[in-house]
């Protein structure tokens, strides 16, 4: 069931998409980062959890400054196999390129062994308040999503875990004051910055870019 919407709007025939079961990790929660040129370029970000991916598209990419509340808008369930995919995804539901920009695996925040953190963080979710810790490459430390309340757009039926939130990063020893846009952080050789090498990408709607400080 958790896997229903998801391959409603997928054709696998078409799609090298993982169809995928629910499964989940052996020893510790994994999550990932996804950049996704679709017909936005927006960044999707998911964590492990009962089997499946939750996931959430995050238009501006996430931030390591915690005065940065990005914007999260709740898609639905993603296979755990999502987790290692990148490629072309062909014309239909997001349709675009999509590549891993960051992983690693997470817990709440006291790092409790994996069922008892995936207990806390199953309450959190549906309490609309999800404190976890990142151990990823570019993205560390603790991390909370936050939902908006009456923002409804893209909720689910009868799941109090969809629609509007918030991704916001604490103010930890991981944390930065600076300016950060996860654009900046990413290959310049990249599938997707190729494509927008070649393809006008001032056209396109991208992350909104901070400004570089004159040096």
């Amino acid at each position: 069931m958790a896997l229903e919407l998801y391959k409603k709007k997928r054709n696998f025939k078409e799609t090298p998409e993982p169809e995928g079961t629910p499964k989940s990790s052996k020893s510790k929660l994994e999550f990932v980062v996804q950049r996704h040129k679709a017909s936005s370029l927006h960044y999707d970000f998911r964590l492990e959890m009962d089997g499946v991916l939750k996931s959430w598209a995050v238009p501006k990419g996430p931030s390591l400054n915690p005065k940065d509340k990005r914007l999260a808008m709740m898609v639905e369930d993603h296979p755990y196999d999502y987790k290692d995919f990148a490629g072309i995804i062909p014309s239909g539901y997001g349709a675009g390129i999509v590549e891993v920009w960051d992983h690693g695996t997470y817990a709440d925040l006291e790092n409790s062994e994996m069922k008892t953190a995936e207990k806390n963080l199953r309450s959190g979710l549906h309490a609309g308040s999800l404190k976890f810790t990142l151990f990823g490459k570019k993205l560390k430390g603790e991390f909370a999503l936050v939902k908006l309340k009456g923002k409804q757009d893209n909720a689910r039926p009868n799941d109090s875990s969809g629609g509007a939130w918030l991704l916001i990063k604490h103010n930890d020893e991981y944390a930065t004051s600076e300016d950060y846009n996860s654009e900046d952080d990413t290959p310049q050789n990249s599938p997707i910055n190729k494509w927008l090498a070649e393809n006008k990408p001032e056209k396109l709607s991208k992350p909104s870019t901070v400004k570089k400080k004159a040096s």
